[in-house]
Parts: structure tokens; sequence; C-alpha cells
């Protein structure tokens, strides 16, 4: 079995409390013996896999297989050309390269329901929404990939891993992936 879950922000890729106030997945009645595949911070939104099958770990998680992950990414000022093709030929963190990437504007701004709490509003900083496509899944990549280059993040949805997609799923909702999905959509 394997489902997709919208995770809202404020809430942990793990079933039991870390001793922290963020709220766990044991609230939102995912059948027995599933598990996150991969994760999401806390502070970070979108398309979380979980499942009860060991298999989806090496699939959808070995750095041999480069599964391309996608996120829209507010950043706080408007990025150059220069800085975007930074994160397309890959950022140093921790002395090792990043693995090239997909990066570019998004005009219009997608059509995102507000978070909660909301994201901080600033009259003389312009944020802008990028979208950023990775192969990679180092701890915080996107958030310190966008903030070598001068572009903190302010809000990160993760919205597809591989074709698989987030789609129309609401904050704090999971369905089972179907078959057709599977076959077609891990790749």
């Amino acid at each position: 079995m394997l489902l997709a879950f919208h995770k809202p922000y404020g809430v942990l890729c793990r079933f039991t409390p870390d001793g922290s106030a963020h709220a766990t997945l044991a609230g939102f009645g995912f059948p027995a013996g599933v598990y996150p595949i991969g994760r999401l911070d806390a502070d970070s939104e979108g398309l979380l896999l979980l499942s009860d099958e060991a298999r989806w770990n090496n699939e959808l998680l070995s750095p041999g297989r480069h599964v391309q992950k996608t996120y829209l990414v507010l950043v706080e000022r408007i990025p150059s050309l220069s800085a975007l093709e930074r994160l397309t030929s890959g950022i140093d963190l921790d002395g090792k390269r990043t693995l090239p990437a997909e990066a570019r504007f998004l005009d219009p701004a997608p059509d995102i329901p507000a978070r909660v709490p909301p994201v901080r509003f600033r009259k003389n900083v312009r944020d802008v929404w990028i979208e950023l496509r990775i192969v990679e899944g180092r701890n915080r990549q996107v958030r310190r990939m966008t903030a070598a280059v001068g572009h903190p993040t302010i809000r990160l949805i993760r919205i597809a891993i591989g074709e698989l997609q987030l789609g129309g799923l609401q904050a704090g909702t999971w369905r089972k992936v179907s078959s057709e999905e599977i076959t077609s959509g891990v790749r």
C-alpha cells in the first residue's frame, strides 16, 4: 500500500512525539503499519508518501535512482538570473556540491491557500515563488540552497515525487495511490 498525504505546516514526519509542540502523523487516521517514505521538516508542507512496504524506500529514496522531487518555494526578494543559474548548476553544501537542479520563476504566482500560521509579510521586501526540482534529499537541502544564493526560503511546499503529484489534496488529508499511478508515476 502506498499513500499520498498533504503534510501540513507544523507536523513532524513521525508517529511519536519528539518533545516539541509539533503535531505528529498519529493524528491523521492512517492505516496501521504505515511509515513515512522520506520526510519533510516540520516547517515544510506538501506531498509525503507513506507505506507498509519496504521496497518504496529503495525505489524512491535510493541516491542512485535520482527520483526528482518538485517544490514550490517562496523566497525572500527576487533572485537574479545568475542566482537561478547557481541553483541549477549546483551549490556547495557541507563541502560537497549538490547535483544539478531545475529552477524557474513562477509567474503568475501559484494559487496556494494561506498557511496557518500565516507567512510573515514585509512591506518593503518583495517575495517571489520559484519552482525547484532536485534529485537528492539532503537535510534541509532546498532551504540551504536558496539561502546560499542570498534568497532565504519563506515557505516550502513539495508538490511531486517523480510523477506522483500532490494534486488537489487538502492539507491534512490523504489518499491511497492507485496502481495506475504507481505504474506510471515512479521513475
